[in-house]
Formats: C-alpha cells, structure tokens, sequence
C-alpha cells in the first residue's frame, strides 16, 4: 500500500471514532466477492451498532480522563448473524483506537477456535484495514495485534476455565479502549466475571456479552435482572433476522408452541421459565418473591427454624424461618468457626421466635449442636447425605429441596431476592435406578455457581414433620448474641 493510501486510510479512521456502522459499511465491499447479494449489516445489527456509536459520542473520550464503561448484553435466537457482528466490533476497536486491548471468550475452547475466531479471521481478510494486523487461530494462540506494535495493541482469545481467570484482569490501556468480549455467555463462569469487572476502570472501556439464553441463572441472566440497570439489554428474535431458516422456524412453533421453553430459547432470545436440568423452574421462586401472605394465612403451623453454618471461605451461615407458607431470612453471617458464639445466636433467635424446632446441618453444625444440647435445646441435627423418606430422591438433601419445590408450588413465599436466586441455581440428574441426585455445592462451584446457601437454611425447615411445641424449659441464650448482619 502507498504511503498517500496509508495516510488516507489512518485519516478515515479517526473520523469513525464515534461511528461503528460507518465503519462497517466502509470497510467492507458490500456487494461484491464474498460479500455479493448484501447490502450491508442486518436491520439488527445496524441499531446495535448506531446505539452504540451514540454511547461513544455522549462518553466523549478525550484519551486521559476515564470514562463509564459500555456494556452492552445481546440474549438472541439461533442464526441471527452475531458470530460476524462480534468480528465487526473487534476489527472496530482495533481500527479505530490505538493501543486498545481486548480479550474474547466462548463456552468451550472449540466454540471459541472454530466460531468466534474464526468468523474474525474471515472478516478480518474482507476489511479495509486488514493488513495491519497479524492474525493466529491456533490452538492455544488465539491473537490479533497490530504488525508495529505486538504486545501493546492486540486482543486475544482465552478459554473461560475458572483457573484461566487471571487473564481476564485489567488489561491496562488507560489512554485507550480495554474491552471483553463473551460468547454464547450462559456457560462463562461467574469468577471470569467477577475478575472482568476489574478492566473497567481506566480508559474507554466496552463490554460485549453475546449468547443463547439456555440458563436462567448466572451472570448472563442477572444482566437482564439484577444488574439491569448497569446493562444495555437487546434481546433478539431470530424470526426478524434476514438469514434465519424461516420454514424451519415456523416448524418448531407449530411442534412445540410459541411459548415453550424450547422456542423462546432457539427462536425468541427469552430466557427458558426452567433450563434442561434445573430442578426448581424459575416461576415457582418468581411466584414465591410476589406473594404477601396476611398472618392468618399461616399463623396457626409451627414455627421452624433451620441453620446452615460455615466454617470457611467465602460461604455464609444463614439462618431461615418458616411457619406454613410464609418463610423469613432472619441472618446471613460471614462464617462460623466459633461454635459458642454462634450456638449464642441461634438460641437468641430460637426464643425471640418461639420456634418449635431447630435444624441444623450436619456437616458443620455437630459443635453448634453439642453447645445447645448442653442448654437444654432440643436442637436436631440433619445429614445431607442421610437416606430419604421420599422415594423419588436419592438423599436427605434431595429430599428436602423436593419439599420445598412443592411447597412453592403450593404457594409458599420467600422475602429475599438471593434466596430466590438460590432456589433456581442447582441443577439434578437422573441416576439409573431412576432416582434424583441434586447437585452438589461443589459441583455447583466448579460451574461458577455460589454455594445456595439461604436456599439450604430453608430447605431444612422441611427436615422433619414439626408439631407445635409447649412453651420450652431450656436454658436462655447465655448472652445477647452480636449484631446480625443480613
């Protein structure tokens, strides 16, 4: 290329600072080669881009002063196109911003190579600017970076493996554009998340999730949730994209309605009421935080109590209470490893309520327990891998959580959004004899899911049948426990 070009084209650029579609429609040939019979970016992608162009231009970057970082998260169909719109936005950012540093994940490693990747060395051939990066798709080397300048202009894709998550921490290009891109975002654990939040703070930083809404729980889902209001929300509908197979479409709507979880996932971009193995569907807990029961609605069952301790890490002790349909969270503690202390405050709470049964887990509660029965408490201790009364489960744990599942169902309420968040997390499998196993807090961590804990504490109000007690004889709590903390 001529020096006269090169100078025009770097010209170009800089006045497509504030202009992404521009930027599409000029740097590739709409219209012929590859490219022949499209006219440019689907009616989808073209608001995509313009939404986010008029985001840059209020940011305003001046190239020192950091600005809010865009994020932006898309729940789509199948084959609306945004393999090549996620190429579109690498090959922006890197035309347009110098020394900007990105990093782009996928579910797997093949999804990443082969889709993600791939469809950005095929853009990458067609655009103008193309031959002033270096482009690699190999196997564990993933990377495109300006010819001149290797190390401090480049993006690079990382598979999500939790213990890969150091390569999502801030990528410090604070006179530039740091940016994360995520495929098919369902499936990225919440830690890579967690240490992504970390690149926003210098810069002009952008954040791209991109995915199918196969799970409603996880970070993907709380983008459109708990954490809307920090996110750009777009939900696309794969009937309104130029390139979907509408016969085929239409084929699954007549077989398995409008409304199913199978079509609003494929087709409509909407999260599934419960994914393939969530074994409590997300509109029992939704019904759950909606309900406000009167007293008289449940003030005749027995009051009960259940304590799911810990002893470490960053798992909290919980303590719930349930009397018939209505349930309570009444604290959340940091851990508790002092068996004393925490026994303190468990009989403060058994007699501020009046419970007529304790439950405590096993696990770590065998100390807490001990320090009660030397008080008089009649506190029972509960073990999560105990035989189940319920034939269709395969421990206690099963056991109680299909209690609860049902007793949402029937119209039981919960006062706390995590708790509720919880009650959907956990997923099941079917062993052979046909019997559930849910699964397990470790399992769940490894999926990057957090430890349920609330959900456990009120899981074990439905350990054992509980009658209302006469007034106890135990000993009081010996002192006023310390502050809860919710």
């Amino acid at each position: 290329m001529s020096s006269e070009f090169e100078a025009m084209l770097a010209d170009d650029m800089g006045r497509f600072f504030y202009d992404p579609l521009g930027f599409v429609m000029y740097a590739f040939e709409w219209g012929a080669g590859e490219l022949d019979g499209f006219d440019g970016p689907d009616e989808w992608q073209k608001e995509f881009l313009t939404d986010w162009g008029e985001a840059i231009r209020t940011n305003n970057f001046d190239g020192v002063k950091p600005v809010e970082a865009y994020r932006c998260a898309t729940s789509s169909g199948h084959g609306i196109g945004k393999s090549a719109l996620t190429a579109w936005v690498i090959l922006y950012i890197m035309s347009t911003r110098p020394f900007c540093k990105g990093v782009v994940t996928a579910n797997t490693s093949e999804q990443l190579r082969t889709k993600t990747w791939g469809e950005l060395g095929k853009w990458k051939k067609r655009c103008i600017t193309g031959h002033w990066f270096e482009y690699n798709n190999g196997k564990g080397n993933m990377h495109i970076y300006h010819v001149d300048h290797m190390e401090s202009w480049r993006c690079d894709g990382q598979t999500c493996r939790e213990e890969n998550s150091e390569s999502f921490a801030g990528l410090h290009a604070a006179n530039s554009s740091p940016f994360y891109i995520f495929d098919e975002a369902s499936a990225v654990p919440d830690k890579i998340w967690e240490v992504a939040e970390g690149g926003l703070t210098d810069g002009e930083p952008f954040w791209f999730a991109f995915g199918n809404p196969t799970r409603n729980t996880g970070r993907f889902r709380e983008c459109f949730r708990k954490f809307k209001h920090r996110w750009r929300r777009k939900q696309i509908d794969s009937r309104l994209a130029k390139m979907t197979n509408k016969e085929l479409i239409e084929e699954w709507r007549n077989d398995y309605g409008e409304d199913s979880d199978f079509f609003k996932v494929r087709v409509r971009g909407l999260f599934p009421s419960a994914s393939d193995l969530q074994f409590i569907p997300q509109s029992y807990a939704d019904a759950g935080m909606s309900r406000k029961l009167e007293h008289s609605q449940y003030g005749f069952a027995p009051k009960i109590i259940g304590v799911d301790p810990a002893y470490s890490g960053s798992d909290e002790a919980c303590i719930y209470l349930r009397q018939g349909l209505y349930s309570r969270l009444l604290g959340s503690y940091p851990k508790t490893d002092d068996d004393v202390k925490f026994a303190q405050v468990v009989a403060a709470i058994e007699d501020e309520h009046k419970a007529d049964a304790v439950f405590i887990d096993f696990g770590y509660g065998t100390g807490i327990h001990s320090v009660g029965k030397s008080w008089g408490r009649k506190w029972q201790l509960v073990s999560f891998a105990g035989e189940s009364k319920d034939p269709a489960m395969l421990n206690k744990r099963g056991e109680m959580w299909n209690a609860m599942k049902s007793w949402l169902n029937e119209g039981g309420s919960i006062d706390d959004q995590q708790t509720a968040d919880e009650i959907v997390a956990p997923e099941y499998k079917v062993k052979l004899d046909g019997k559930i196993v849910l699964e397990s807090k470790d399992d769940m961590k490894r999926r990057g899911v957090p430890s349920p804990n609330r959900a456990d504490a009120l899981a074990l109000t439905f350990a054992f049948p509980v009658v209302k007690n006469k007034p106890s004889k135990a000993i009081p709590a010996p002192i006023r426990p310390v502050r809860r903390g919710r």
